[in-house]
């Protein structure tokens, strides 16, 4: 019923009909009321934590305040934003963090997708190697940031010595296009594993018997692949692509460790950590840290907006 309900919607709105309302059931109701009341609490608390700091930055970014010279604070509206945004250096960054982003995020997407799928249809030792699968994911960042930089290095790692097409002493980080690519590499170790639990949840939800219906039609396993298993994960994907991607856009550990933001690896994280912890312009950092804020923002709208799932239809509600 569900499949031809969502078959039926779909050729109606490529025929330039609407598409149907869903009328709202008990369930949907109950359901809509348990998750306000479970979301609530969790708003309250993040509005309790995040409000004053934000609205400091709001404040703070309006002004020139220096922790330097703090008595000569001074009002200058927009001007720090107008600073930043004409700065090259602002938009290197930014396109710098927009490169860590995308190319993580989908390197990410397909290996997760793979170990997905090993630790769904694995039966034999099925805990065991979830459970290795995962362990790069509980390691701290900063820890495997250490261990990627001497791995890395052109003194002492083994890195050099497993690509027969590089020089022994080839120094990763002394251009930015190899200390990016090793950058990425560590961060994409990392959170794979993250990525491939989300994915996970989402295969758990693909039907087997609309697997075994389209492999009796004759679909090949391709074909079930594109045709039947990413449609009905669409909403799975989504959320694993918007958690990572945001989570990669203010990358700042790995950098710190590895780079400390040398040879133009430094992403907009890196950028206001810099304009406010070492040189303690707080106005500028402010500015900076809530143009970060919006960037966000508006990387998790496209991010929506791309995918276009209807998470009632997901639900397999209506």
């Amino acid at each position: 019923m569900t499949s031809t309900y969502v078959a039926t919607a779909g050729e109606r709105e490529k025929r330039g009909g609407k598409k149907p309302d869903l009328v709202e059931s008990d369930r949907m109701r109950a359901e809509n009321s348990l998750g306000r009341k479970l979301v609530v609490p969790a708003i309250v608390v993040m509005l309790i934590v995040t409000a004053f700091p934000m609205l400091r930055a709001l404040y703070l970014s309006l002004f020139t305040y220096s922790l330097t010279a703090p008595e000569d604070r001074e009002f200058v509206g927009l001007s720090n934003y107008l600073t930043a945004l004409t700065d090259p250096l602002f938009w290197r960054d930014t396109g710098v963090t927009v490169l860590y982003m995308l190319v993580t995020v989908a390197v990410e997407l397909v290996i997760g997708f793979a170990f997905a799928m090993v630790m769904h249809r694995v039966i034999f030792a099925r805990g065991v190697i979830r459970t290795s699968i995962l362990i790069p994911y509980g390691i701290i960042t900063v820890v495997s940031g250490f261990a990627w930089q001497f791995a890395f290095s052109y003194q002492n790692g083994f890195v050099n010595g497993w690509l027969p097409f590089l020089d022994s002493d080839f120094n990763w980080f002394g251009e930015s296009t190899p200390a990016i690519i090793a950058i990425m590499i560590s961060e994409i170790w990392k959170t794979t594993p993250f990525m491939s639990l989300l994915l996970l949840a989402g295969l758990a939800q693909v039907s087997e018997d609309m697997l075994e219906a389209a492999q009796v039609d004759g679909a090949t396993w391709w074909q079930r692949l594109w045709k039947v298993i990413l449609p009905n994960m669409r909403a799975a994907i989504m959320v694993a692509v918007l958690f990572r991607a945001l989570d990669a856009y203010r990358i700042f550990d790995n950098i710190a460790v590895m780079t400390a933001g040398a040879v133009n690896t430094e992403s907009i994280s890196f950028l206001t950590y810099r304009q406010t912890i070492e040189q303690f312009q707080l106005g500028i950092g402010s500015a900076l840290s809530v143009l970060l804020f919006l960037s966000v923002l508006l990387i998790a709208w496209l991010i929506v907006k791309l995918f276009k799932v209807d998470l009632a239809a997901a639900r397999q509600e209506g």
